[in-house]
């Protein structure tokens, strides 16, 4: 059930999408949402390094406070970031929702080493991305009506908020930077996001609007791009969160994942599109995408064409394992 400052949140009539469009008035969270949107962004790698992990879309991870000070997301437009961390130990799971098919047992995903189950656990929760994309920008600077009005991002949130009123944890809503709340317009009229990645830090619960480079992306930052891109492929990962790390030992372990061997013809197809196809093609929201998005494509479709058998990545189907040296990068096991 979903509580803000410590009432839970009820309706009337019951109807669909209720609660969400409540909570979006809510006036102790507008004041919330106020504060968050005007915080300092933070950049990784900064000029002193921390101890972070970091979860791409489709993935969670849920970290220790006693082993890792931050946890976060980025390149988030139509997609959700999730944020849900005990009160008590401080344990946080944060996870980067692009569909609403993953909703009831990513939370479920998450929720596993969060939740106490012989304490009543208050959980704090924050819920960062997704904004008003109810049209499909085109890349020259018009738009036009090409989906239906609500776009990704409305159906994603009233599934999340839907899903966490209906199970029996009290989670208490902190943070909604989400649909309108998040949304900014250019002089052409098109909707971006204000906001697409942020921080939270796992020792005071604070979270900050961040962003990320390739640096601070890692480990294996193109493999797991390739999970994201392909895993609808595999059935193991129907209606789940990519499995990345691991929370008791602070290491990464990279989940397996399958595709077949026409991915390989699949991406170089895909190599031939311009630059402005990519994002029409591959992107739910085009004209919101960062900088480097068609690199990042491009880079996973070069990763695809030179290993076209999932098994050269995983091999004997077992995780990539990565450990964090003392000076903090991350070396792959043998």
């Amino acid at each position: 059930m979903i509580f803000v400052d410590g009432v839970p949140v009820t309706t009337s009539h019951g109807r669909r999408g209720e609660i969400l469009s409540s909570l979006l008035e809510n006036p102790t969270l507008l004041s919330a949402l106020e504060r968050f949107k005007s915080a300092p962004a933070m950049t990784l790698p900064g000029s002193e390094p921390v101890k972070h992990v970091y979860v791409f879309q489709k993935e969670y991870a849920t970290v220790d406070p006693a082993l890792v000070q931050f946890v976060g997301t980025d390149e988030a437009t139509t997609c959700v970031g999730l944020v849900i961390r005990n009160r008590k130990t401080g344990m946080t799971s944060v996870s980067h929702m692009d569909s609403g098919g993953i909703v009831d047992m990513g939370l479920t995903q998450m929720l596993s080493l969060v939740v106490d189950r012989e304490v009543d656990s208050a959980l704090d929760v924050h819920l960062i991305g997704g904004y008003q994309d109810a049209y499909h920008d085109l890349v020259n600077g018009t738009h036009e009506p090409t989906r239906k009005p609500g776009g990704f991002s409305l159906p994603l949130c009233s599934n999340i908020i839907e899903t966490m009123q209906n199970r029996q944890e009290k989670f208490h809503i902190r943070t909604l930077c989400i649909l309108g709340h998040n949304t900014r317009y250019t002089s052409n009229g098109i909707p971006l996001p204000i906001i697409s990645g942020f921080l939270v830090d796992t020792t005071s619960g604070l979270v900050i609007p961040a962003s990320f480079n390739r640096r601070s992306r890692c480990p294996d930052e193109v493999v797991r791009r390739v999970r994201v891109s392909v895993s609808y492929e595999d059935p193991s990962w129907k209606g789940r969160l990519l499995e990345t790390y691991d929370t008791r030992h602070d290491i990464f372990q990279i989940a397996p994942c399958t595709w077949s061997s026409e991915w390989g013809k699949i991406a170089f197809s895909l190599q031939q599109y311009s630059d402005s196809e990519i994002l029409l093609e591959c992107s739910t929201s085009p004209s919101a995408e960062s900088p480097d998005f068609v690199k990042n494509e491009r880079r996973v479709w070069s990763y695809l064409m030179n290993h076209p058998d999932w098994r050269q990545t995983f091999l004997g189907r077992k995780p990539r394992v990565f450990e964090r040296t003392i000076s903090g990068e991350w070396l792959q096991s043998e």
